[in-house]
C-alpha cells in the first residue's frame, strides 16, 4: 500500500534551551514543502553534498512556490541543532526524528548496525503539498545493513528539475490584447 499523506507526529525540537513539541500538521498544513531524509547528521555525503546542496539552492525552490525545506534524520534535537549550526544553515530547517516515528511510518527505516548506527532512515526526498505527498525521490538499493550509500535520486538538482518540469511556480498570464470583441475575432 502506497502512502499518500505524511504522518502527523510530534517532533521534540530544542529551541532556546527548552524543548518544544511541534506537530507535522503545524509544519506542513496548507504549505508546499520539500522534505529530504538522510542516514545521519555529520556523515560525509549528508554534510558535503545533500544538505549544503539544498541550502544553496533554497532560493530557486522558493521561486517555484516551495515555502519550506526540511532535513530529517533519525537523530535527536541536540545533534540536529549542532549540525545545523556547523553547516551555517539559514534556509533549511532540521527535523529531529529521534525515535524514528516518522521514518517508520514512511516505511523508510533501515538497520545500519553494520556501521554502528542502529536504526536510521534510508535516503530520500519528497514534495509535500498540504500534508499530501506529491512525489518521492528514493535512492536505489533500499535494505538493511547495506554498505553502499547511494546519492543522486534525492539530490536537490533532481527535485528542482521535477518541480520545473511539472509546473510548480508557473503563473497564469491574462492576455487582454484581443480586447472586448475577441469573440468576433475567434469566428
Amino acid at each position: 500500500m502506497a502512502i499518500n499523506k505524511i504522518p502527523n507526529i510530534v517532533f521534540k525540537i530544542r529551541n532556546n534551551g527548552a524543548f518544544e513539541e511541534v506537530t507535522s500538521q503545524e509544519l506542513f498544513q496548507n504549505k508546499k514543502a520539500v522534505v529530504f531524509a538522510l542516514p545521519g547528521a555529520f556523515t560525509p555525503t549528508c554534510s558535503e553534498q545533500q544538505l549544503p546542496g539544498f541550502e544553496n539552492m533554497a532560493q530557486q525552490f522558493y521561486d517555484l512556490g516551495v515555502e519550506d525545506i526540511y532535513c530529517l534524520s533519525v537523530n535527536d534535537s541536540f545533534v540536529m541543532n549542532a549540525w545545523a549550526e556547523s553547516q551555517g544553515l539559514k534556509e533549511v530547517h532540521v527535523l529531529p526524528d529521534g525515535s524514528g516515528l516518522w521514518t517508520t511510518y514512511m516505511g523508510m527505516d533501515v538497520a545500519k548496525d553494520n556501521v554502528g548506527f542502529g536504526v536510521r532512515s534510508w535516503r530520500y526526498a519528497m514534495l509535500v503539498n498540504d500534508m499530501d505527498i506529491v512525489n518521492m525521490f528514493i535512492e536505489p538499493g533500499y535494505g538493511d545493513n547495506v554498505m553502499e550509500d547511494p546519492y543522486g535520486e534525492s539530490s536537490p538538482e533532481k527535485v528542482y528539475e521535477y518541480l520545473k518540469e511539472n509546473g510548480w511556480g508557473k503563473k497564469l498570464e491574462l492576455n487582454l490584447e484581443d480586447g472586448v470583441n475577441s469573440k468576433e475575432k475567434m469566428g
